[in-house]
């Protein structure tokens, strides 16, 4: 007798629908054999099974049991196939019909006495089981509200192995797990940080709001203690919210990664990723022996932050380039290629020297020239060319320090980004690639940054006296473009030009 039921085996930050076959064949001995190319993990859940089976008034029949996890050529790994296969054992065993087992995916790690424990990756399962037509889906309870933010697919989150067979054989009527997702979107789409908490530094908040308005990377230069870190992490709290596609789209990728906390079901406001400057390659990118998504994927549709950028291996910061271009990480290994989604706003922040004081009007410089040099070597030029805005942060004024004003808050400058965001996506309307100002193609530049004869003049001597490469000459006028946005000009001016090209002289001073 062949017992056949769907489950989903994870590729990347996605889900292959896999059939579970069991095949039972009369034999004095008795054995499970795995077959579909599994992981250590997956052979492993025979045991499991086994354990279960007995421990939920389930049996198995004498003889050899084969279990086929199809496609073959997909590997399989992690425990969420051991629901999957104890509920098609147990149906090979006790010769029960499953009556609409087509309709069903079912996900799940069982422990021994068969209660049922979460497993990651779960929202790009529902979402496969949406794409194949399952109208049904079978989860761990924990993973219920995670799986329920897919529509268009019923969600039961089941405990115990005894009450997920009772289900999907239809001895039991469950219902079905709901969630209010449009809710979860107003309860939980704020944040517990403002920009009004920054004290002075009105011009390097001026450049921040730039930076959100056309979705430009960002470059911090100052002393300790200024601020620059405290600004980059509200950089998200002006970033315009995050729609259920993009929210469906991170949530999935953290949770293949497991980090996914268990009081969230979806990701609703856009993350914020600040990893140590001794991060591996592997860590950065995603790699590994099973390759998983790195930081910049984990920060997709979010930020990214790189404090004591100087800090960083040189070849670790040098693997950035790739996915700050194309908005994507691509793994490749021996059996196949991976690719995870890393579009992310680039936040970087770093010392003028060692000590932290070179050019400081108050403290004095410990470094010696040798070491300032080698310090801002370590930052490539092909990657300051890649950040759009250069921007110093000076020491914070006492009396703006002990000023009872408040600046303006998240919610107004994040008013004045929407308003620029909205004509960058009427203009183009036209371009489904192109979503903001800093992914303008160099095929379009002349057709939406045009600058009149004097804005062309002021740039070809900036040009000509600081030495900007041509991917530098595009950047400043992408940047010019989102000033005009911001004030609601059609064309660039040259004011515009002018407060770009200041964004950029600092790439030149970096490497004097």
């Amino acid at each position: 007798m062949v017992t056949k039921v769907y489950s989903a085996a994870l590729q990347g930050v996605d889900a292959k629908e896999v059939e579970v076959e069991v095949n039972s064949h009369n034999s004095e001995k008795f054995g499970i054999n795995i077959v579909g190319l599994p992981d250590a993990a997956v052979r492993e859940s025979s045991q499991r099974v086994l354990a279960a089976i007995s421990n939920s008034a389930l049996k198995i029949g004498n003889g050899i049991h084969t279990v086929n996890l199809a496609p073959a050529d997909i590997r399989k790994e992690g425990p969420s196939f051991d629901l999957p296969i104890a509920i098609a054992l147990a149906a090979a065993g006790m010769e029960e019909d499953i009556p609409e087992a087509d309709q069903f995916m079912i996900v799940g790690e069982l422990a021994l006495d068969g209660t049922i424990r979460p497993v990651k990756g779960v929202l790009a399962i529902a979402l496969e089981a949406r794409n194949q037509g399952r109208r049904e889906l079978i989860v761990p309870e924990q993973n219920a509200k995670e799986a329920a933010m897919v529509e268009g697919v019923t969600v039961y989150g089941m405990s115990h192995l005894h009450a997920a067979w009772r289900l999907i054989t239809g001895q039991e009527a469950f219902l079905p797990f709901q969630y209010d997702r449009k809710a979860l979107f107003e309860k939980q789409r704020s944040y517990s940080i403002d920009l009004a908490d920054v004290k002075g530094q009105g011009q390097v908040k001026r450049a921040l709001e730039v930076a959100a308005a056309g979705n430009h990377n960002m470059l911090f230069v100052g002393p300790p203690g200024t601020g620059k870190s405290m600004m980059a992490k509200r950089l998200p709290t002006i970033l315009p919210p995050l729609s259920e596609n993009e929210a469906i789209e991170t949530t999935k990728i953290h949770s293949v990664a497991g980090r996914l906390e268990d009081k969230e079901s979806l990701l609703v406001t856009r993350p914020f990723r600040a990893p140590h400057h001794t991060i591996s390659d592997a860590g950065l990118l995603g790699g590994g022996s099973h390759p998983g998504p790195g930081e910049v994927s984990l920060s997709h549709n979010g930020v990214l932050f790189l404090d004591e950028l100087p800090e960083f291996r040189r070849q670790t910061l040098e693997v950035l380039r790739q996915p700050i271009e194309d908005k994507s990480v691509t793994i490749s290994r021996a059996a196949g290629s991976l690719s995870f989604p890393s579009h992310f706003m680039l936040i970087a922040a770093m010392n003028p020297c060692p000590c932290g004081y070179y050019g400081d009007a108050k403290r004095e410089c410990r470094c010696s020239p040798h070491q300032i040099e080698n310090y801002r070597r370590r930052i490539s030029g092909p990657l300051l060319d890649r950040i759009d805005l250069h921007v110093e942060v000076p020491l914070i004024e006492y009396k703006d320090l002990k000023s009872k004003q408040k600046g303006e808050s998240s919610q107004i400058v994040r008013e004045r980004v929407l308003a620029a965001r909205a004509r960058q996506k009427e203009r183009f309307a036209g371009h489904s690639d192109v979503y903001s100002n800093s992914a303008i193609p160099s095929g379009l530049m002349d057709d939406y940054c045009r600058v009149d004869t004097a804005s062309s003049q002021i740039l070809e001597q900036a040009m000509n006296t600081l030495n900007f490469s041509a991917r530098a000459h595009d950047r400043i006028l992408k940047v010019a473009r989102t000033l005009a946005d911001l004030v609601d000009q059609e064309w660039i001016q040259s004011e515009h030009v002018l407060e770009a090209i200041q964004y950029r002289t600092l790439d030149r001073k970096l490497l004097m």
